[in-house]
């Protein structure tokens, strides 16, 4: 973990200046794909995602390294080609994989966040889940297991095909001739993103677009047919963790409301979006008439609600770098205590820009309970080893509590925009 620690001191600041690269663009070309909130969300989506996954949250059901043993019938010599064929296993995979998350309804909850921008950019990329917390993904590596592929290679080229998933994310590349027979392309992902019709669970590969031409998801992306994004149950959200867990509350809802017991317990494996005939009838959910009348969720910020969510975004990153660029020194104490302020801060100031009342009550909490912890009486080794880290936590503390009481009286207004 100290390893992809290290990876991500390097990969976010990468990813940080091609989505900054895509907004000044956007500026010059007069065709912004931007908008603040709904970049930040993508943004610190993508940071709990990491936590996640340096922390090892979650219960792996089977191993990769298990099913090499059980199932490896050769044993290939390291070269360029066992690399290929591994990185092609590692594609069909997640083909499967991402096949299973839009098909069955219990899985969606794994992938949901992903699809719940409306709208479309590299941003939109690093959207990546924390419910997907357990893992069976091994289970689509099988031909990689038949073939001997060691777990190393696997290890390696894993961080580097979901890489490869970035770059797509963009409105700004039209279509590309003959590559888009071979790769997935911006044009074929804008696909994937739409909610129309004519484009909802197409185009699932990751890299090459063979698989979804081979198994009867590929569509092309239509002139006449224009993409409008996010999901058929809009989030009406930005804070992410509320994000990744709202299908999952409302399959729970469902499965209490239901009178059948068998509706209670299939409706977790029926295909996406399906419901008990009697709890539908009985708590309709409002759908989507007319996907081109859609209105973005987009409440309206004075320049104090802009101004905090940047103080906080600033932070936030402050407090990834110094918790990826100390990761290795760090007791796993530390680490956690880490981590819980990361997705508090998330939590809270994506919770006030939705302007929910109980968000400024959680914010004052946090900002009190964070000066209580660094003043007491127990915290003074940390003063003496690191007085840097420990005045620049009390300022946030101080500072995010009275820009809390500052925008106490003044709730953003929770409105919509048409698309």
């Amino acid at each position: 973990m100290e390893v992809y620690a290290n990876v991500l001191l390097i990969a976010i600041p990468s990813f940080m200046i091609l989505v900054l690269v895509e907004i000044l663009y956007g500026v010059w070309k007069k065709n912004q794909t931007y908008t603040l909130m709904d970049t930040i969300s993508s943004l610190s989506s993508g940071t709990t995602n990491l936590l996640k996954d340096l922390l090892g949250i979650g219960v792996i059901i089977i191993t990769y390294p298990f099913l090499r043993e059980q199932l490896s019938v050769i044993t290939m010599e390291e070269s360029a080609l066992l690399y290929f064929i591994a990185f092609v296993c590692i594609d069909f995979a997640s083909y499967w994989s991402h096949r299973l998350n839009h098909s069955i309804n219990v899985f969606w909850n794994r992938h949901v966040v992903h699809h719940s921008s409306e709208e479309f950019n590299l941003a939109c990329a690093l959207r990546q889940s924390i419910s997907d917390l357990i893992g069976f993904g091994a289970l689509f590596l099988l031909p990689a297991a038949i073939l001997g592929v060691p777990h190393n290679i696997i290890t390696v080229l894993a961080p580097l095909h979901l890489f490869g998933q970035f770059w797509y994310h963009t409105r700004h590349i039209g279509k590309l001739g003959w590559i888009e027979y071979i790769l997935v392309t911006p044009s074929q992902h804008r696909v994937h993103h739409a909610i129309n019709p004519e484009y909802v669970d197409k185009n699932l590969a990751a890299i090459f677009s063979i698989w979804d031409r081979l198994f009867g998801t590929f569509q092309e992306e239509l002139d006449d047919v224009p993409c409008v994004y996010g999901t058929l149950k809009p989030v009406r959200t930005w804070n992410p963790i509320l994000i990744n867990y709202q299908h999952l509350w409302g399959l729970t809802q469902d499965a209490w409301r239901a009178k059948n017991w068998g509706d209670k317990l299939k409706l977790w494996f029926m295909p996406t979006g399906w419901r008990p005939v009697d709890v539908a009838l009985s708590f309709p959910r409002q759908g989507i008439d007319d996907i081109y009348a859609l209105e973005k969720y987009a409440p309206v910020y004075s320049f104090k609600h802009k101004l905090t969510a940047v103080f906080h975004f600033i932070c936030l990153n402050a407090f990834i770098y110094a918790f990826l660029s100390s990761f290795g020194t760090l007791s796993l104490f530390s680490q956690m205590a880490f981590a819980l302020l990361i997705f508090t801060t998330i939590f809270g100031f994506t919770s006030l820009m939705d302007g929910h009342q109980w968000a400024f009550v959680f914010e004052v909490v946090r900002s009190l309970v964070g000066l209580l912890i660094f003043f007491h009486p127990s915290q003074v080794s940390i003063w003496s080893t690191d007085v840097v880290f420990a005045s620049a936590s009390t300022l946030y503390f101080a500072l995010t509590f009275g820009m809390t009481v500052w925008m106490a009286k003044s709730l953003p207004q929770r409105s919509l925009i048409a698309s």
